[in-house]
């Protein structure tokens, strides 16, 4: 089996920057083609189908966002847990982590989707769906849950490529199936008019060849991890159980993190259609539509980072630790401020790209999306930040940071919000959570 040195990946002695630069940008590029596919598919429901149909799968996006903390859990959880062994050059350990961190992340997540088919109605009212969204929703719901499972290995084979020195590998799982995505949108939603379910099927569709593409490296392409054959023994199903509660506990904040989007747009959801109806819900979509991008990007410098971090925390290299985290945190801090602009300045054709000009529900979220760009610096910031507290395995302190941005700060600030200044109010939630989560942990840093 190759040793990591002989890859043109080496984590314990290449020069940071250029290690980090080597797996950001085609990172960076995988992950922006992701947001991109996102945006295309709302661009072509909301051109194609209508805003209903925007707000409707809007409703059903916290099944995206639970399905994907599922698979950030283990994809962080493994990469930190096999990158450590890989350090020590316990290889055997690494491939055992994997292939456990594969099956166990497919399999709950086809409970989960059994469960959710079975639950199909009430779950939708649990998401806050009118009457009037719940065919379309429907309709969304029963094509995408397939996809599901499909999108488990495609993420958690996306940080296992990129442990395994194949960080331009690991970019394609994202760019060759948003291009397939972005072209079957097309197809479905306007030749062969299937409407929403045309969109979720085509998603699905691309979810299920990125994970082809994940099979087909593992079996014929790996390099220093490959999967193994797990046996069904007591002690291997005790192994598999202690190993699986590691990654957990090394992924957990990561999937709070995706729990804090989905329940963004819960609250907002909720609010928004309290407040201004479906046209609202509608307007808020176009916001949860691009968010991706930021979330997408500033992932991007986490994940980038991390194997790096991993290693030589493991290696015990403290050196290489705080260059690559200051590396990571400054990198960060450029893309939000960049992506804060591009969305304050953007406003207008960017809305109108899945809106009618005039409507009202343009009219809110052109109002409304500048406010909430604000957000994107100090989400950058405290994405990075987590991460690092992450792949140290400080997971207690990663885990307290990312349940004030997501619950503990933001429902309030929805709430609250809306009475102070309305409507801008429902725009400025997320902005002022994330604000308040980086003030705690700038106060965190000066008291030590």
């Amino acid at each position: 089996m190759k040793d990591l040195q002989r890859d043109s990946i080496d984590f314990r002695k290449s020069k940071i920057e250029p290690l980090f630069h080597s797996i950001f940008f085609p990172t960076l590029l995988s992950m922006v083609f992701a947001s991109f596919y996102t945006v295309a598919d709302g661009i072509f429901v909301g051109q194609g189908v209508g805003s209903d149909a925007l707000a409707a799968i809007n409703i059903v996006a916290p099944l995206f966002l639970i399905t994907t903390g599922i698979a950030l859990m283990f994809g962080v959880g493994v990469s930190v847990v096999a990158s450590i062994h890989l350090s020590h050059n316990n290889y055997r350990a690494a491939n055992f982590t994997v292939t456990q961190a594969f099956g166990v992340a497919s399999l709950l997540m086809a409970v989960v989707s059994i469960a959710l088919y079975c639950l199909r109605i009430p779950f939708l009212r649990l998401l806050g769906c009118s009457d009037a969204l719940m065919p379309l929703a429907l309709d969304y719901l029963l094509f995408i849950l397939p996809g599901c499972v499909f999108i488990i290995s495609q993420m958690v084979g996306t940080f296992v490529i990129r442990l395994d020195g194949s960080p331009k590998f690991a970019a394609l799982l994202e760019i060759v199936p948003g291009i397939l995505n972005i072209f079957l949108d097309w197809l479905m939603v306007f030749p062969m008019q299937m409407g929403v379910a045309g969109s979720a099927l085509a998603s699905t569709l691309s979810c299920a060849a990125a994970s082809a593409m994940v099979g087909w490296y593992m079996i014929f392409r790996a390099k220093n991890i490959r999967l193994r054959r797990l046996k069904l023994s007591l002690t291997s199903l005790y192994l598999t159980a202690r190993n699986t509660a590691y990654m957990v506990r090394s992924g957990f904040s990561s999937m709070l993190g995706e729990l804090a989007m989905s329940m963004i747009l819960l609250a907002g959801n909720y609010m928004f259609i309290r407040r201004l109806g479906e046209d609202g819900v509608a307007a808020f979509s176009v916001a949860c539509y691009l968010y991706p991008i930021v979330f997408m990007v500033n992932n991007a410098v986490a994940q980038s980072a991390q194997p790096i971090i991993s290693f030589n925390h493991g290696a015990g290299i403290s050196s290489r630790v705080r260059k690559a985290f200051r590396l990571s945190l400054r990198t960060a801090a450029v893309c939000g401020a960049l992506q804060a602009a591009f969305l304050a300045i953007g406003a207008k054709p960017l809305v109108s790209l899945f809106l009618q000009v005039g409507t009202k529900p343009y009219e809110f979220a052109v109002a409304g999306l500048p406010l909430f760009a604000v957000s994107s610096v100090f989400f950058a910031l405290n994405v990075a930040i987590i991460g690092y507290y992450q792949t140290i395995e400080q997971n207690a302190r990663a885990t307290v940071y990312m349940l004030l941005r997501g619950f503990v700060f933001l429902i309030p600030a929805f709430v609250l919000m809306p009475m102070l200044v309305s409507p801008q109010g429902l725009w400025l939630a997320v902005p002022v959570s994330e604000i308040l989560t980086f003030a705690v942990i700038l106060l965190s840093w000066q008291r030590k």
